[in-house]
């Protein structure tokens, strides 16, 4: 009688081949200041966390086995002075005729006289208190406050990206708007990141304590280059009854990989409006958290997003519930063309003793191309019982019936598909209150639709 084969069966994953680590060093830490123990403590916790890897449940559709880690340097001081300067556009007012303040952050530091860029706010507004500033200035100008600020709502063991913005940061802006003030222009800040194999990293504080109401817009961009990176934290308190419409644009150049740490922490009463854009890098990996602390707050995330090419994009995102009567409402939509890749994870968790909670997450894809793919993973966690949580999925491609239709009607297929595209987004501009905003996103539609 024949020998039936032996089969082993593993219950083990496939080893990962061992990713490069950075070769930054103690000496680069930033020295002195508000923020000494703290960088240090960061940096302690960055040399002993490991790369992630696809062994990992946050990072398992991830792979950054490309990032080129050992060979990226920052910025020398002053570096934007050999590099290409901001472009105008990014410059102009977004969200209203002007701005109340802007910031722009250069690679190594420092303003550029010959763009206009720099800091500027408006006397009224300094008169009131308010503090819109660069994290260097912030520092020696506001140590106290900077002291207070940081590493209170991201904890640098998060992660190993954390903890590398957590201690090495060069850039960041802080922003701090006192009780009861309604700062009623925009304030705008860029972070302009060019230069092939340089690491940009950032850490942006913003606290709008008791009462305070402000509008906010931040983007990040560059030029098209080779390989570079940019790690960033973003650590936002709202207070009582306050108010934060904040506004964060992602138009990366096509070599940057991109890791970002985020959590707005919303306290009783108070109330957040979250718009979030990205199009560019090459990939995107975002944290990006909502935790509703006291209660009767209220967050809404709107999300848009379009990749092509070989892009890469990653949102986790999570809804933490607090506190009673707390509201957060979650809807992002994507769109995908080439062989690019979108991930979005998102989570609801509500706490014990978090009654009368609503919470409300979507997420819908739009895959423009056979080789493109969009994963969507939603998910509830709740610890109570009197809660109303729905949250929804759906990746699918454009209708074939409404498409013929346009088409027969005379418009070229380019078009309609283009057509097709914009009302696919269409609910998410209805949420967006800035008509530059707003322009902002169909521009990029355009320009991505027209796109080889």
């Amino acid at each position: 009688m024949q020998e039936k084969p032996k089969v082993t069966i593993s219950r083990t994953r496939p080893a990962v081949s061992a990713l490069q680590d950075f070769a930054f060093t103690a000496e680069m830490l930033p020295a002195g200041g508000p923020l000494s123990e703290y960088r240090q403590r960061a940096w302690e916790i960055y040399r002993r966390l490991p790369m992630p890897t696809t062994a990992e449940e946050a990072w398992r559709r991830t792979d950054l086995r490309g990032l080129p880690a050992a060979t990226l340097r920052l910025p020398a001081a002053e570096a934007w002075r050999d590099l290409p300067p901001v472009p105008s556009h990014l410059l102009q007012p977004l969200t209203a005729e002007q701005h109340g303040g802007q910031v722009v952050l250069l690679p190594g530091g420092g303003d550029d006289p010959s763009t206009g860029s720099g800091q500027r706010l408006d006397p009224a507004l300094v008169a009131r208190g308010v503090i819109f500033t660069d994290l260097r200035a912030a520092e020696r100008e506001h140590p106290d406050l900077v002291a207070r600020m940081a590493g209170q709502t991201v904890r640098v063991e998060e992660g190993k990206f954390a903890a590398l913005a957590g201690a090495l940061s060069q850039n960041g802006v802080v922003l701090y708007v006192p009780p009861g003030v309604t700062v009623e222009q925009p304030l705008h800040s860029v972070l302009w990141g060019p230069g092939a194999g340089l690491a940009h990293l950032s850490h942006i504080l913003v606290w709008v304590d008791d009462g305070a109401s402000v509008t906010y817009v931040h983007e990040a961009a560059s030029p098209d280059e080779a390989d570079s990176m940019h790690a960033g934290l973003l650590e936002v308190r709202v207070g009582q009854g306050a108010r934060l419409t904040f506004v964060e644009l992602q138009s990366w150049g096509r070599g940057v990989w991109n890791f970002s740490h985020e959590r707005i922490q919303v306290e009783r009463d108070g109330n957040l409006d979250w718009i979030f854009g990205a199009v560019g890098s090459r990939l995107t990996k975002n944290f990006s958290e909502l935790e509703l602390v006291g209660e009767g707050a209220t967050g809404r995330m709107s999300g848009f997003y379009f990749a092509d090419g070989n892009q890469h994009l990653d949102h986790d995102t999570q809804q933490n519930h607090l506190a009673p009567h707390t509201t957060s409402d979650l809807l992002f939509k994507g769109a995908l063309k080439g062989r690019s890749r979108s991930v979005w994870q998102g989570m609801i968790y509500v706490a014990p003793g978090a009654q009368k909670t609503d919470g409300y997450q979507a997420n819908r894809n739009l895959v423009l191309s056979k080789e493109a793919r969009a994963d969507s993973i939603p998910g509830l966690e709740i610890l109570a019982d009197d809660v109303r949580c729905t949250h929804g999925a759906t990746v699918g491609r454009l209708e074939e019936e409404p498409l013929f239709y346009l088409k027969s009607r005379g418009i070229p297929p380019a078009e309609a598909e283009r057509l097709m595209v914009e009302g696919f987004f269409d609910p998410i501009m209805q949420r967006i209150p800035f008509d530059g905003v707003r322009q902002r996103f169909q521009q990029a539609i355009q320009d991505k639709m027209m796109a080889a």
